[in-house]
Parts: structure tokens; sequence; C-alpha cells
């Protein structure tokens, strides 16, 4: 996914107020615990456990994101998919972060990421509601419906529209951006110049040129820095693919296993694939009890897992092998991640790939809102949070996540 520059399109309205509301305090969630404006459920519980992992370390993360457009509000819209009731579009906005990781006081560890943020948000298709399915009381946590909260949350009391419960935030994730604003260019170049006039002026000095040579120097430092700062930047995009060149290799899969899943479930798109994918590799690397979850059905994980303090996407999934047995489709992931470690008073970044198998029913459409904190039973029709709960809290029955959604069957490293 990037930019489309034959057909942008700048999200308009209340989507684009609560894309920015969600950029604004994801920050404070993940640095302070706090709650994150127009989230769904699934990237709240996992920002609880992330931030539950940075304070159990004793660490202070400062996670500052800041906005690298002159138009700091504009998001771009780009790919969509639809199916009956939900539309989900991703969006994106050149954003830049600074984390700052301190323990007893002293940093351990800081950076500045420069890249583009894209946000997921999903909307009711207009015309169309879907009143049964379990929706989070946005007040109290509560598990109702949609339609139960627009009459009143039978637990808080607190009345919603349909507009306060959507549109929503359903995944978000940030990609290296080597590109530059005006701003950024020209604030680069500024520098790139004041070294090459003081190397100049260093040279007059040595060979003890006249006046003149200095006026010169200044004049042909302004071409000379433009040629060196492009040629920086040139050397610094060539790295930068050289690095990202293992990537590659991802880059068939998708139309492979989308073209079959499709089959399935017509309304099936890769990029909802991947945010479920990300979603349940970073709550099963973030929860302390990965074996208590409802979706994971794999071994315990590697003990390094555990010493992840932030995990955000590198920007490449790859469908290794698909295999179908029956009405259950099996397939083996290559996720590719930035990712933050800490271990003992040591704080370090790397480049990390992970590989996951998931597993799901066919015979059963997709359903683009599902999450795992809201389900209705199959069995009774009760809504409870099965996040954790492998039975009914009601009925008793097991419930089984690939009636609705993929289960996470192994997760290492590649």
């Amino acid at each position: 996914m990037g930019y489309n520059l034959f057909n942008i399109k700048e999200v308009p309205g209340v989507q684009s107020r609560r894309l920015n509301d969600f950029r604004s305090s994801l920050g404070n969630a993940v640095s302070r615990g706090n709650n994150i404006s127009f989230a769904d459920n699934d990237i709240t519980y996992i920002l609880k456990l992330q931030h539950n992992r940075i304070s159990q370390k004793g660490l202070e993360l400062n996670y500052e994101l800041y906005s690298r457009d002159d138009n700091k509000n504009k998001f771009i819209a780009g790919s969509n998919w639809r199916d009956a009731h939900y539309e989900s579009t991703v969006c994106f906005n050149q954003c830049g972060i600074k984390r700052n990781v301190k323990k007893d006081g002293r940093t351990r560890y800081k950076d500045n990421c420069k890249g583009v943020l894209y946000e997921t948000i999903t909307d009711v298709v207009t015309g169309v509601h879907p009143d049964n399915d379990p929706f989070c009381c946005p007040n109290c946590g509560a598990i109702s419906t949609v339609a139960g909260l627009q009459n009143g949350c039978s637990h808080c009391g607190t009345r919603f529209q349909m507009d306060d419960l959507f549109p929503k935030v359903t995944s978000y994730y940030f990609l290296d951006n080597p590109g530059m604003t005006k701003k950024e260019f020209w604030s680069g170049y500024l520098v790139s110049y004041i070294i090459t006039l003081i190397a100049m002026f260093i040279i007059c000095l040595i060979f003890r040129k006249g006046i003149g040579s200095y006026f010169v120097a200044a004049i042909g430092s302004i071409f000379m820095a433009y040629v060196l700062f492009t040629y920086y930047l040139i050397i610094k995009l060539i790295a930068g693919a050289i690095s990202s060149a293992g990537k590659m290799g991802t880059a068939g899969s998708r139309s492979k296993f989308e073209k079959r899943m499709k089959k399935i479930s017509p309304e099936f798109s890769y990029e909802y694939f991947t945010s479920k994918t990300l979603s349940l590799i970073k709550t099963a690397v973030f929860s302390e009890n990965e074996k208590g979850l409802m979706f994971y059905e794999g071994e315990k994980l590697d003990p390094k897992m555990k010493d992840i303090i932030d995990m955000n996407y590198g920007g490449a999934l790859g469908c290794q092998s698909l295999h179908e047995a029956g009405n259950i489709v099996t397939v083996v992931t290559k996720a590719y991640f930035d990712v933050l470690y800490a271990s003992g008073d040591k704080v370090f970044f790397k480049k990390q790939v992970f590989s996951a198998t998931l597993k799901r029913r066919t015979d059963i459409p997709v359903n683009l809102n599902f999450s795992i904190t809201n389900i209705a039973c199959p069995s009774c029709g009760a809504s409870f949070d099965a996040m954790e709960n492998r039975n009914c809290p009601f009925c008793g029955n097991r419930y089984e996540i690939t009636t609705d959604d993929w289960a996470l069957v192994e997760l290492k490293y590649n």
C-alpha cells in the first residue's frame, strides 16, 4: 500500500476528525496507559498489554507523534473494502515518531522515525444497520448490541446514536518513508550548505586566499551543497532498498492468496487479512500468558518475545504456503516487524521476521467487523469477551474461534 498519485482523495468530515483524534491520543495510550479515542476494542486491548509490559520492566517510554505535512490534519484515502454492513478504508498521513526510553531516570534509547501513518477506519454502509452485531459500550465497556446501545446501555444507561459508535479506527501501523516534505528538504539543504560553506572557508584560510575567494566560496557553496545533499539522499535511498531486498520475495503471494480466499468470501481483501494477522501477533507477543488466549493454539512463545516493548509493521506480510483440509484453510505467513527490545538495562532496536501460521474455516463468510472482545455465542446468542474465555460464561459451551475468525496456530522467529 502507498500513495495513489493518480487519484488523491482527502478524507472528509467526521472520519478525518476521528483519524486525527486517534493519532493525537496514541502517544499517551502507549506511554501512560490512557484510553485512546475512537479505537476498536482490539486496538485498545493491545495498547493496554503493551503499556503493562513497559511498566513491568520499570521503564518509561515517551512516545510522541508529530505530523510532517504542512496541513497536519489532512489524511489521504487509499484502498478500501466492504461487506454487507461495513466499509473499511486505509487512510494515511506523513507522520513522525519520537521515542525516548528511560530507566531509573537515565535515557537508555531514543530515536526519531520519519514515515507514514496508516489508519484503517471502518464505518457502517449507508442505509444498512448491523443492529444485532455485538458491540462494547464506549462508556462502560459492557458488551451489548449496536441496536441495544442506541436504545440505552443496559449497564450504564448511556444512549448512543449510530455516528457515536461509527466510524472507528480498526488498525494502524507506520511505514518508513524515504521521501521528504518541502520543509524537511530545505532544512536538510540548509545544514548541507552551512557545512559546505565552513569547509570552503577553511580551505581558503589554509591556502591564504584573498577576500574575493571567500565571496566566490559563498556563492559556489550554494550549488555544491545542493549536489552533495542530493547524492546523500540517493545513497540513503539505495541503502534502504538493499536492506529491504528480503521483503521482495513476498510480492507475488498477495494476489495468489487473495484470489483463493475471494472464492470463499467475495468481500475478502489482503489488507483486511494483514490487519488481522498483525493484531493477533501483537496480542500474543504482549500478553503475559499467550496460552490463555482464545485465539492462540500454539506452544509457549520464545522467551525473547517477552522482552519486546514496541513493535511496528515492517511493510511486508508474505504468504509462504496455503493448505486446505476439509473446511479448514491453513496459511503460513512471513511477517516483517521493526522491534524495540528491553532486556535488563539494555534497550535496542532490531528488524525482526516472524513466521506466523493461521487457520480458519472456509465455509463461513468473513465478518470484517469481527472482534474477539465482543463475541455472540453461537449456542445461546449471549455476548461476551472471549479474549481469555474459551467457554461461554452463560451456557458453558466451548467457543471455537475458527467459527468466526482466524486462529493463530504458531508464532516463532523466522
